[in-house]
C-alpha cells in the first residue's frame, strides 16, 4: 500500500517511539480512511500537544486524510497558549505542582482520589485545562482541553506550565490546601488556632474562606517568595513574546 511521511517538530519528539525520535520522521501506510489526527495519535503524540498541521506545504486539519507520497508537517502548540478563565485541574500525580500554582494565585483544582473519568468530566464541566503526565489520558476523545506537563521535578513542571500558558498571577491569594480564596484576618479572630510562638512573633494573618485554614508569613516565606519571583519572571518573558509581532 502507498506510504506517506510525517515530520514532527522538535518539541513533539519526546512522544514518539525511539525509532522515530532522532529525526522526528515516520513513514505510515495510507489506507485512505484514517484521518491525519488519528495517524498522529497512533504514533504517540496527543492532539492537545499539536499546533499547526500541513500536507505538502498547504494547511491541513486533524480531519484531513493522507495519500501516498504526501508529506505532513506536525508542529507543537504555539506558546503562550490561551488559558480559559477557570484555570486548571490536575491529575493525582501532580499535587506539589497544584500547591505551587495556588501559591501564585492560579485556580488549580486538585484531589488525590480522582480517577481519569472524574478528571475529564470536571475539566469539561468547569472549562478547565487538564494537566497530566499521562499520555494515554490526553489521547482520550472526551478530553476537552489538556496539556502534557514536562519535567520530573516540581520546579521544572511549574516552569513548563507558566511558559506554556503565561497565566495572570496573584500571589498569596489562594489556599494552597484547598484552592479557596484568602482574605485578611484579624489576629484576635484566629488566635485560638495559633501556637504560642506564632502568637508572639506574627501580627498579619489571612484565612481561607473555604476551609478556614490560617496563613502567615513564617520562616518558610523566603523560600516561597523565591518561587513567586521566579514565576513572575517566567510569565513576563513569555508574555513579551505574545506582544511581539511575528
Amino acid at each position: 500500500m502507498p506510504e506517506a511521511e510525517l515530520r514532527f517538530t522538535d518539541e513533539l519528539r519526546l512522544f514518539l517511539a525511539p525509532r522515530h525520535r532522532e529525526d522526528g520522521r515516520a513513514r505510515v501506510t495510507c489506507d485512505e480512511t484514517s484521518t491525519l489526527g488519528h495517524v498522529v495519535e497512533s504514533l504517540g503524540v496527543p492532539l492537545p500537544e499539536v499546533g499547526a498541521l500541513s500536507i505538502d506545504g498547504g494547511p491541513a486539519t486533524a480531519a484531513s486524510r493522507l495519500s501516498g507520497g504526501q508529506v505532513a508537517e506536525v508542529a507543537a502548540i504555539t506558546r503562550p497558549q490561551p488559558l480559559p478563565a477557570a484555570g486548571f485541574v490536575l491529575d493525582v500525580h501532580l499535587g506539589t505542582l497544584a500547591r505551587r500554582l495556588r501559591l501564585l494565585g492560579i485556580d488549580a483544582a486538585y484531589a488525590n482520589d480522582r480517577d481519569d473519568d472524574a478528571l475529564i468530566a470536571q475539566a469539561r464541566a468547569e472549562g478547565r485545562v487538564l494537566l497530566t503526565q499521562d499520555r494515554g489520558l490526553l489521547r482520550r476523545r472526551a478530553v476537552w482541553l489538556g496539556a502534557y506537563v514536562r519535567g520530573a521535578d516540581p520546579d521544572d513542571q511549574l516552569r513548563d506550565v507558566l511558559d506554556r500558558f503565561a497565566p495572570p498571577l496573584a500571589p498569596w491569594t489562594r489556599c494552597t490546601a484547598c484552592n479557596g480564596r484568602l482574605e485578611p484576618a484579624r489576629k484576635s479572630d484566629v488566635e485560638p488556632s495559633l501556637l504560642p510562638g506564632t502568637k508572639r512573633t506574627y501580627q498579619d494573618f489571612a484565612r481561607c474562606t473555604a476551609c478556614g485554614r490560617v496563613y502567615w508569613r513564617g520562616a518558610h516565606s523566603a523560600r516561597l517568595a523565591a518561587i513567586v519571583d521566579r514565576a513572575a519572571r517566567i510569565v513576563a518573558a513569555r508574555s513579551a513574546t505574545r506582544a511581539t509581532p511575528a
